[in-house]
């Protein structure tokens, strides 16, 4: 059975992208309109999930996360229970892995934004969070989606680092794709097939309502 899986899936990716859009939007706009001569040290750091193996990410995830690690040890004090092996850790671990997919695409559109409606605004009197709430966010918005739906497809289909610091704990930390590693290791290829189409299809289904949202935007407000 798929169904606990996928739901813990889907809850796994609402709130990934939920979180990745509260921390994400505040990092791509530093990384944007920063003059930092060591910004690109920030930004290697932020791509650094898209190069690095999702094991190597997972195991370091689980060391410092784990009961021994200080951070660990706070944890378990504060909540009872180790944030390594649970749903929790799911997070945190889809948040680090998943960032840059939410990132670059919302700094890329944030540095595309004329800068002379920037000049405008701040003549106007406008504050600098209010010209970034008014003027950069809704100019901003496919490149918004995009980095939404992206870390959203990513946390949805991701395995390694889920498994290296989740385990494989059905109704906790299963997720789908861990649970089609399973029905494959079981020879279960039909069940496993279904499992992987659906994912396909939702996957295919997200990229496409990507690709059509920057296609209308483009159509409505074309950039020269």
């Amino acid at each position: 059975m798929i169904g606990p899986a996928l739901l813990l899936s889907l809850r796994l990716a609402i709130i990934t992208s939920l979180l990745l859009l509260v921390i994400g939007l505040p990092v791509a706009a530093w990384i944007a309109f920063s003059k930092c001569r060591f910004k690109f040290l920030v930004e290697a750091l932020v791509a650094l999930p898209i190069v690095l193996p999702p094991t190597v990410l997972g195991f370091y995830l689980l060391v410092a996360l784990g009961a021994y690690s200080p951070f660990g040890r706070f944890w378990i004090s504060l909540t009872g229970h180790p944030l390594a092996f649970s749903f929790a850790g799911l997070v945190v671990g889809s948040v680090l892995y998943s960032l840059p997919f939410a990132v670059q695409p919302f700094a890329a559109s944030f540095s595309s934004v004329d800068p002379a409606l920037l000049h405008a605004s701040a003549t106007l009197g406008a504050s600098p969070f209010r010209t970034f709430r008014s003027v950069v966010l809704p100019l901003s918005m496919p490149g918004i989606v995009t980095g939404i739906v992206l870390s959203f497809a990513h946390t949805l289909g991701e395995f390694g680092v889920v498994l290296m610091i989740g385990g494989n704990i059905p109704g906790a930390t299963q997720t789908i794709s861990i649970a089609i590693f399973d029905q494959v290791e079981a020879l279960e290829y039909s069940a496993a097939n279904h499992a992987a189409l659906l994912l396909l299809a939702l996957s295919f289904v997200l990229l496409a309502f990507v690709y059509g949202i920057n296609r209308k935007v483009l159509r409505v407000w074309p950039f020269e």
